[in-house]
């Protein structure tokens, strides 16, 4: 019988696609990955590997090297947010239910456009007598259909690729507002530069949502702890609290003695 050549793509239900982003999973965490350990855990050969990292050095996400690829580091890259909603799902919904704990019925909150900030969002009907505060499209779609939380819709120019809202008429609306706690996202985070995201005119959106809480929650993942982007939005002694996955030890009491409550999900 004549054999059949399946496909790596249709052999385990996986896409090129999601096994690049698989891929730039593994090389945000691990820094560096081999074609080798990335054909054994994507199940594919390692001329398939080396086409993906290909594709991926030649889009500008990461760096080809000899026998893999290394983390592409500079401080304006940012993923779109399609692509980065499904990096660290697990862990982005686990801070997402540790940070739910700290908003109490009848708040008024600030939630700044980003995937765990909208993982947060889909927890919102738990709930009741809230209003948000937000420059999130997808973020105020998901609340809209909560019955007891209002949504206070930041306008300005849309940001494609980010589903965002940004300038000078959203920093305008709320200019004056004051909510009780923002629940703020970061591409990096570090006790020397503050929290920073690659994109100047969102830092200063993230600035006025910061001056307006009483109190400011950073939410993130442990790849961006003690990382930096290009524009700060808050300097470390304008957190109040960081809610992450997971943080070295002496690192949180580091961040402690500065004031900033840790929260690991």
């Amino acid at each position: 019988m004549t054999s059949i050549n399946i496909p790596d793509a249709i052999h385990d239900g996986l896409f090129a696609e999601e096994r690049k982003l698989k891929i730039m999973e593994e090389v945000t965490e691990k820094k560096k990955v081999t074609v080798t350990a990335l054909s054994k855990s994507l199940g594919v050969s390692g001329a398939t590997v080396r086409n993906y990292l290909r594709d991926l050095d030649s889009a500008g996400r990461l760096i080809r090297t000899h026998g893999g690829a290394i983390a592409k580091t500079k401080t304006g890259f940012e993923l779109a947010s399609q692509q980065k909603e499904v990096h660290f799902q697990n862990e982005k919904r686990q801070i997402a239910r540790r940070a739910l704990s700290l908003i109490e019925d009848g708040d008024t909150i600030i939630l700044d456009t980003g995937t765990t900030t909208l993982e947060l969002a889909r927890c919102l009907h738990e709930r009741k007598n809230l209003t948000v505060v937000t420059n999130d499209l997808m973020i105020a779609q998901v609340i809209e259909e909560f019955e007891t939380v209002n949504v206070i819709f930041m306008g300005g120019v849309l940001r494609k690729g980010f589903h965002c809202t940004l300038g000078l008429q959203g920093r305008e609306l709320i200019t004056g507002l004051t909510a009780d706690k923002a629940f703020m996202g970061a591409n990096g985070f570090s006790l020397t530069k503050g929290a920073t995201t690659p994109d100047i005119n969102q830092a200063e959106t993230k600035k006025r949502m910061v001056a307006i809480a009483g109190k400011v929650v950073l939410l993130c993942d442990h790849t961006k702890l003690n990382k930096v982007s290009f524009a700060r939005f808050a300097m470390p002694d304008q957190i109040n609290i960081l809610v992450t996955d997971r943080i070295d030890e002496a690192e949180k009491l580091r961040l402690e003695k500065v004031g900033i409550d840790v929260l690991v999900a």
